[in-house]
């Protein structure tokens, strides 16, 4: 366990924050007094490999038929959130009166 004093820790705070490793701890101490301790934070959990074909049957698939020029048109709800409509704006209406009831 390294003993720095609080001056040394404030000029190489950088440094011993990177060299520190885990398990390892840094004191800090002023006038003979412990003032801090500095610890390794936990490391990012390990993520497992990826496998290939986890996500077979979970593609959804979009028939012919759905107006899309392609097929690659989204399912319906897929879209929230793009478009707003405001109901209470009655002026962009103006252009369609004589189309309207």
């Amino acid at each position: 366990m390294p003993t720095v004093t609080l001056q040394e820790a404030r000029a190489t705070l950088p440094d011993l924050l990177h060299r520190l490793m885990p398990g390892e701890e840094v004191t800090i101490i002023d006038n003979g007094r412990i003032v801090g301790r500095l610890l390794p934070g936990e490391s990012a959990p390990v993520k497992p490999p990826r496998q290939l074909g986890t996500m077979k049957g979970s593609v959804v698939e979009i028939a012919s038929d759905s107006g899309a020029a392609n097929g690659l048109r989204p399912p319906p709800g897929l879209g929230k959130g793009y478009i707003t409509i405001v109901s209470d704006d009655d002026d962009h209406l103006i252009d369609f009166a004589d189309s309207m009831p």
